[in-house]
């Protein structure tokens, strides 16, 4: 996520690597349905060997989203 414009580089190192996923990491996910074309960052807040429990982060403290266990998780729109 190097070169995004203006010389700055993307703020976040994300954990792309399924295998090595341990909670506290930062990760990218994605979502189903109308929100499918967007990135999201979320923080990794349990892993399970077929799936990963995040948080997306600061502006929604109260909020859990289960999501597939690969390089970039992807929870279903359901959950939002």
């Amino acid at each position: 996520m190097l070169g995004m414009g203006e010389g700055e580089d993307c703020p976040f190192q994300f954990n792309f690597d399924s295998a090595t996923f341990k909670v506290g990491d930062t990760v990218s996910y994605r979502v189903t349905g109308s929100l499918a074309d967007f990135p999201f960052v979320g923080t990794l807040l349990e892993v399970h060997d077929d799936h990963v429990i995040l948080s997306p982060g600061e502006s929604e403290p109260n909020a859990r989203y289960k999501g597939t266990r690969e390089s970039r998780p992807l929870v279903d729109e359901s959950e939002i």
